[in-house]
């Protein structure tokens, strides 16, 4: 058997497999367009947080020299820190080109997530193992049982001490 690798793919689980590997190498292909689409807005995320502290510091390290050089210098210098890094992290969070690319980047990591899941229930799917939104909704018929018995326990708690008052 060993020496015929192409008969493993007629047999079990990896012919599922291999019937859906199309799926999967599709799925790997968009995935990788998504993720270097979440790579372009990770790496503009992270050069406007840089750019914006790298300007917060020089705004401060200009108004250092200003500060008199006493006991509460450091007092001084913490609060033109705070102030400084305040304002322009809040210019830049309410900025509109900053909230674009934060949504843009959600919206590629939520696309990618999609693909990923789908492909692990392609191979979940192949080896003939339930699904995540299979797995899912037995959880909730699970819960759903746990509050019914859990309410058919209280009735019976209440309808004993009422047969015990009479």
């Amino acid at each position: 058997m060993s020496s015929k690798p192409q008969a493993l793919t007629s047999v079990g689980p990896m012919r599922n497999f291999s019937t859906n590997a199309k799926k999967i190498a599709t799925e790997l292909l968009d995935a990788s367009e998504d993720l270097a689409e979440f790579n372009k807005r990770l790496t503009e995320y992270y050069q406007q947080l840089a750019d914006t502290w790298a300007n917060a510091q020089k705004k401060v390290n200009a108004k250092i020299p200003k500060i008199p050089n006493d006991q509460e210098q450091f007092d001084s210098y913490k609060r033109i820190w705070i102030d400084m890094f305040d304002n322009d992290f809040t210019e830049l969070f309410d900025s509109h080109k900053f909230g674009e690319n934060y949504g843009k980047l959600v919206a590629s990591e939520l696309e990618l997530s999609k693909h990923w899941e789908q492909m692990v229930n392609v191979m979940l799917q192949s080896a003939n193992l339930p699904n995540k939104k299979e797995i899912d909704e037995v959880y909730k018929e699970l819960h759903a049982l746990r509050k019914r018995i859990s309410k058919l326990e209280s009735q019976t708690k209440e309808s004993k001490i009422r047969s015990k008052e009479k």
